[in-house]
């Protein structure tokens, strides 16, 4: 199976803040989103792609096992913390009680083989990352070019992340803040290779691939993430903004200063045939 030149993954659909920039590039995208008020959303938003077959959502969240459906934990008020993980749902208690309901299980491997592997997979579905990396084990083609949200709990988990995607033949990193992202405007490549400004939703990711300046070795990477665990741990999900007080302060901060506090990481891959 070859790499599909003109396919993206959008992991973690949401609003459709990513898959827009995706569509507007010129690439075909195949969405994967749990939250069935999201999914209405979407399918509203990008009616004509869909019709058209440039775009495909599919409904229900990606698991490790075989059983059809899983509870899937809802946020009252940050959509985006929709999670699998009973333990993500606790972290986010302070700001809210998520509530679990029963959503359709994705088989994300029967996904790749239907559709080939896709130029680049964006993901990002709140403590399930890993998942979709895992079942990357079972081709032989790979994206080009991966990005994942960062863990945030322990550098060993973080070191874990790197082994695997060093596992599957990526070595080379980018570490993007994606607190800054929301609200800029950026110049994007189109699948043609033509230049575009695009301003980018609250929430989206941001740019991938080739757009992407930094990149570095896996050692520097991991360099880079120590000073950022300082950050999350001191005012992070597991600090101050584990309260609603604190995150009150640090927003009101972060409105008079030019820093995001600590703000939260993404992770981008490029695979070493891409290079």
């Amino acid at each position: 199976m070859s790499i599909a030149s003109d396919l993206i993954y959008d992991v973690g659909l949401h609003r459709g803040e990513d898959t827009a920039m995706y569509l507007a590039q010129g690439y075909r995208v195949v969405a994967f989103e749990a939250s069935t008020e999201n999914c209405a959303h979407c399918r509203e938003r990008f009616a004509g792609e869909i019709v058209s077959g440039r775009l495909t959502i599919v409904e229900g969240a990606i698991t490790d096992g075989d059983a059809d459906t899983v509870t899937f934990y809802t946020h009252p008020t940050v959509s985006v913390w929709g999670t699998i993980d009973p333990q993500w749902a606790d972290r986010n208690r302070g700001q809210g009680e998520s509530e679990p309901v029963t959503v359709a299980a994705v088989a994300f491997s029967s996904w790749l083989a239907k559709t080939g592997v896709p130029f680049y997979m964006k993901v990002d579905i709140e403590g399930a990352d890993r998942f979709c990396f895992e079942a990357l084990r079972a081709f032989d083609d790979r994206p080009a070019y991966v990005s994942l949200e960062s863990t945030k709990a322990r550098r060993s988990c973080l070191k874990a992340e790197f082994d695997l995607l060093e596992e599957l033949g990526y070595n080379r990193f980018a570490v993007v803040q994606q607190a800054t992202i929301g609200g800029s405007t950026r110049t994007a490549t189109t699948r043609s290779g033509r230049s575009i400004s695009y301003h980018m939703e609250d929430e989206a990711s941001g740019l991938f691939g080739r757009d992407l300046k930094r990149w570095e070795s896996r050692n520097r990477a991991l360099r880079r993430y120590e000073a950022i665990f300082v950050l999350y741990r001191l005012l992070g999900d597991g600090g101050v903004r584990r309260y609603r007080l604190g995150t009150r302060i640090l927003d009101r901060l972060e409105g008079l200063l030019p820093v995001t506090l600590p703000g939260w990481y993404d992770t981008h891959a490029q695979h070493a045939s891409a290079s």
